[in-house]
């Protein structure tokens, strides 16, 4: 049976498609829509933590022509509130595909809309902004638009809101599962034969973040994001830690009050600091502990083909994003008297992209170097962590030089295994998929 959605914003418009995934369940839901350009990786963006609280409209013109399946998520369920897209294919094919996109949302109760013009509602965004909105299937009968605008209009902005903890683990766990077959430098030795304990603020983690510092022989243990700062200290001064990472999420930064505040405890001791990692809500929580600022984006960086400039190698490393958020350089360089030093640079609207401290081994970066979806120019982000493991001292303009070399060599080298291998998942990215 065709059902007929709305998608309603703040601002007023109305667009109406067809609805697809949990339909006729009466779902009238509210929240931030965001646009993301990235072509592919649509199962991994539905299920990545940092989208809680977002509809999310894929300006890509056909969404689900490969199907889902059990291996390609970056959580345990759907996260987005909804999906917004201009065509859902009909017939997915794809040899690892189990179930088709609307079946998958059905499952975890998420509704989606295609058939609108997505070109003009992404349009609309860019020039407004990211608005709260409403996705509904409720017949226009019982729901009239100018409910559905007044009910956008009363939604809460994100501005303000934490929404980590509805994210967040509550209990410890380790983390095994590396990259496995996916691995850009399969037949590597990667742990260097030292294994490094690292602690992982789970603040809404990608699973493959995860995976990347597993598939460079860390240790991982998954702890709460708000894990108490003297904790921290002891376990990494008895021996019992050697990294800490903070991981993505969603929400204002600047409302995650109590893990701003363990960072602030666990980088003030500056004669005995953990070495510590930050991406993307990391990097503006890293940033805000240090007395720096964060500030909203217009309609934020989503996509897989953003350009950085990497300030120490002078090269262009396109990478994938996903945030609203975003630190003002300024506020960091003021806030550590010049000790927070930018390495990474948004070229196209010059924001911070990433960014290290002179005196205390912590850097972070605003980007996502473990991609799924997207580009690995930057995962020797996650080799310079542990490099920096090994030697507990600021990371240095050569060192990450350095670091960048030697994963790129690593990679190269690799490539006889990986062809050799005779796989045809091994052959392709687990981002990339066509």
């Amino acid at each position: 049976m065709n059902h007929t959605a709305r998608l309603a914003l703040a601002d007023g418009a109305v667009f109406r498609g067809s609805a697809f995934g949990a339909t006729g369940r009466r779902i009238a839901q509210t929240a931030e829509v965001v646009f993301n350009t990235a072509m592919s990786g649509y199962q991994e963006s539905i299920t990545d933590p940092s989208y809680t609280g977002q509809i999310l409209v894929f300006t890509a013109p056909l969404i689900g022509n490969t199907g889902v399946n059990e291996e390609d998520v970056e959580s345990s369920k759907v996260q987005v509130a909804g999906m917004v897209c201009r065509e859902l294919a009909q017939r997915p094919s794809n040899f690892r595909s189990t179930s088709d996109l609307s079946e998958y949302l059905a499952r975890h109760n998420a509704l989606g809309i295609q058939g609108i013009d997505t070109r003009a509602l992404t349009k609309r965004l860019r020039t407004t902004g990211a608005m709260p909105g409403i996705i509904t299937d409720v017949p226009e009968s019982e729901l009239s638009d100018a409910q559905l605008v007044d009910a956008a209009r009363k939604a809460p902005s994100m501005n303000g809101q934490n929404l980590v903890p509805l994210v967040g683990c509550t209990n410890s766990s380790r983390w095994s599962e590396t990259l496995g077959e996916w691995s850009p430098r399969i037949g590597e030795n990667k742990s260097g034969g030292r294994r490094f304990r690292v602690l992982a603020l789970d603040c809404g983690a990608k699973r493959n973040i995860l995976r990347n510092l597993a598939d460079r022989g860390c240790d991982v243990e998954v702890v709460p994001h708000d894990v108490d700062a003297a904790d921290v200290q002891a376990r990494f001064k008895r021996g019992q830690a050697d990294g800490l990472f903070i991981s993505n999420g969603p929400g204002d930064p600047a409302a995650v009050d109590r893990t701003i505040a363990s960072l602030r405890a666990v980088l003030a001791d500056r004669s005995a600091v953990i070495p510590t990692f930050g991406i993307c809500l990391g990097h503006q929580l890293l940033c805000l502990a240090l007395g720096g600022e964060t500030y909203k984006l217009k309609f934020g960086h989503r996509g897989l083909n953003q350009p950085v400039l990497n300030l120490i190698t002078g090269r262009v490393e396109i990478t994938s994003q996903n945030h609203g958020f975003a630190v003002n350089p300024e506020s960091l360089a003021r806030a550590t008297g010049g000790a927070g030093q930018t390495t990474h640079i948004n070229l196209n609207d010059h924001t911070l992209a990433g960014f290290c401290l002179s005196d205390r081994p912590v850097f972070a970066v605003q980007h996502h170097p473990e991609a799924s979806p997207g580009p690995h120019d930057a995962t020797y982000l996650f080799d310079a962590f542990v490099r920096m493991m090994d030697n507990r001292a600021p990371l240095t303009l050569a060192q990450l030089q350095q670091t960048r070399a030697e994963s790129a060599a690593a990679v190269a080298r690799s490539e006889p295994a990986r062809a050799g291998a005779g796989s045809p998942a091994r052959a392709e990215p687990r981002s990339l998929k066509v």
